[in-house]
């Protein structure tokens, strides 16, 4: 049973609800707590029990019944985090949807400040920061968190393209909830959720808007992530991308677009197969493999812009097929990782491979875009340098949740090779 809100709310909080007994009242509180009293009917929770097998679903009829702005959706069978925020944006009756996931939270000040961006500028979506926080309590600002200074109210993603590399998930986004209709866009089952989902949003907004603030804690660190459980699950990311890259050759036929997309994805898929807590060393080879398969399928005729260094050395590797040159590289890294000194990490870590120039000032052109056939460089085929810029991102050391989507930095090309 789903109970009716009294009246149109501006904002609907769907919140997805599997095995989270230790974290929920956390969540729910930071919500429900921060709503201002003189715009209560304006948010409304629903939270989802995805079937869950711990005391979730006693406790969300005990919270629905003594607060009345919360309803709930009980599923039957469980579905994933992607079919089950669905289910909560069926019955969310609000103008605008944000999908916040149950063992997060949000900081205090945060629903008054997004319904006043959301009145003030009625975007399609607005974007808001985050933090990473971990079990020890350290707050860790988001590699790419810098992308989402100095936007002005309202832009399209051709106004600011560095946009489409801010961390690729839902629940960084508020979503005008028609526009998912005007999109038909709905999350697919499976890991990776996230990838058709986050990124048509913003190739498809009029009005994006950006939420310079801290509105969201990413809690890290949490048994059972997916960044930290070997699976062959991990395999669902290849479907993921066939969907979302399917979905813009369909809507938005843009060669620039498809290029640098088809960027992130190559880079995306080398953070996971390089990485010893998603896959067990038997499935390295095939999920290689499979990213080959993946590049020769997508890689736009006119190429794209290919990372420098030893990014782009593993890019050329995935190109050919190279999967012993690759084992051959990760394992000088490896041994290289052992001996180097250790240094602290900073509290905020600049995304490696983008520009420093202004907003407005692009990046020069790559010196070498990968195209189809590309001819072998024998001055890249030796191991790399211990202090290779891309091993020591900070924001590699936690994991994320057990349904939660992949590291920001896997857009960024960052991350063991």
């Amino acid at each position: 049973m789903v109970n009716q809100p009294a009246r149109t709310p501006l904002l609907s909080v769907v919140v997805p609800v599997h095995g989270v007994e230790a974290y929920l009242h956390q969540c729910l509180d930071s919500i429900r707590e921060d709503i201002p009293a003189d715009d209560a009917g304006a948010v409304e929770i629903v939270a989802v029990d995805d079937a869950s097998p711990d005391r979730c679903g006693e406790l969300l009829r005990e919270y629905a019944a003594a607060h009345p702005g919360t309803r709930t959706v009980h599923l039957d069978v469980n579905v994933g985090l992607g079919p089950a925020r669905n289910a909560g944006l069926e019955v969310a009756a609000g103008d605008y949807v944000w999908f916040v996931d149950s063992d997060d939270w949000l900081p205090p000040g945060t629903i008054p400040a997004v319904l006043a961006r959301l009145r003030a500028h009625r975007p399609d979506v607005m974007v808001v920061d985050h933090l990473r926080v971990h079990e020890d309590g350290r707050h860790e600002t988001d590699a790419s968190s810098p992308l989402l200074r100095g936007v002005p109210d309202v832009v399209r993603l051709a106004d600011r393209p560095q946009l489409l590399r801010v961390q690729h998930t839902a629940w960084n986004k508020v979503v005008r909830r028609t526009f998912l209709d005007e999109l038909e866009l709905r999350f697919h089952p499976g890991w990776y959720e996230d990838i058709p989902f986050s990124h048509p949003l913003l190739i498809g907004a009029e009005r994006i808007c950006v939420l310079e603030r801290v509105c969201y804690h990413y809690r890290q660190g949490r048994q059972g992530a997916i960044t930290s459980t070997r699976s062959g699950r991990h395999f669902d990311a290849f479907d993921q991308y066939d969907r979302l890259l399917d979905w813009v050759r369909r809507r938005y036929p843009d060669d620039r677009l498809h290029a640098e997309l088809f960027g992130l994805m190559v880079n995306h898929m080398l953070v996971v197969v390089g990485n010893d807590d998603r896959l067990h060393p038997h499935l390295r080879r095939a999920f290689f493999r499979r990213v080959a398969e993946q590049y020769r399928r997508h890689l736009p005729a006119s190429g794209y812009p290919q990372p420098g260094g030893v990014a782009g050395l593993k890019h050329r590797l995935v190109g050919r097929d190279s999967y012993l040159a690759y084992a051959a590289l990760r394992r000088a890294h490896r041994l290289a990782g052992r001996v180097r000194q250790p240094a602290a990490p900073p509290t905020t870590a600049t995304p490696v491979g983008l520009s420093t120039a202004t907003a407005d000032t692009p990046p020069a052109p790559p010196a070498d875009p990968v195209r189809a056939g590309a001819a072998d460089d024998p001055a890249q085929t030796g191991p790399a340098r211990a202090d290779d810029p891309t091993q020591t991102d900070p924001t590699q050391t936690g994991p994320a949740r057990a349904d939660g989507p992949a590291q920001p930095d896997v857009l960024l090309g960052h991350g063991t090779p």
